[in-house]
């Protein structure tokens, strides 16, 4: 069965979609960040505090593990474009529907900047300027990443579920 893999910003859906993906289809569901906690006994903020490296090592080590786990539903970070091993991992990965859910700027900065302490990649002098730039530029290699793109912007989880499941007719029963 093949690997539905979701990509994309901080904040835009993955793991909520991931889930009503997995109940949809009745399938097993795996979030990386959460590999990447169990692994390290640390959260992916921590580990990125420790260093970049340190946690963009965790980040490949929980993506092959996604790969390799019998779940069909992955949620993946969502600075992982900017982790060149992690992308050579996606791009080899067999058997596998790489899903892009595109989220404006400001939409993701809204979700960000609401939820309290900003993630260490934003603490600067301009976190607002320094999200956009970092969402821009990512957005544009996750398009090219991905097999398909959802525009997840004012869209129920719902709605973004079936519009992935319509490319998927084997799984979809509705």
């Amino acid at each position: 069965m093949d690997k539905i893999i979701l990509l994309g910003p901080k904040h835009c859906g993955k793991t909520s979609v991931g889930r009503a993906i997995a109940r949809e289809i009745k399938e097993r569901f795996v979030d990386t960040d959460n590999l990447i906690a169990e692994n390290a006994g640390k959260s992916p903020r921590e580990l990125y505090r420790e260093g970049v490296g340190v946690f963009k090592t965790a980040e490949v080590r929980s993506l092959k593990q996604a790969l390799e786990h019998d779940a069909v539903i992955v949620a993946t970070g969502g600075g992982l474009v900017d982790n060149s091993e992690a992308v050579a991992l996606l791009r080899a990965a067999r058997r596998a529907r790489l899903v892009y859910l595109d989220v404006k700027a400001e939409a993701a900065w809204e979700r960000i900047s609401g939820g309290g302490e900003l993630p260490p990649f934003l603490n600067t002098a301009t976190p607002q300027e320094t999200h956009r730039a970092l969402h821009e530029r990512r957005a544009a290699a996750y398009r090219r990443l991905a097999d398909q793109t959802v525009t997840a912007d004012l869209k129920t989880v719902e709605e973004i579920v079936h519009h992935i499941l319509l490319d998927y007719p084997k799984y979809y029963q509705k």
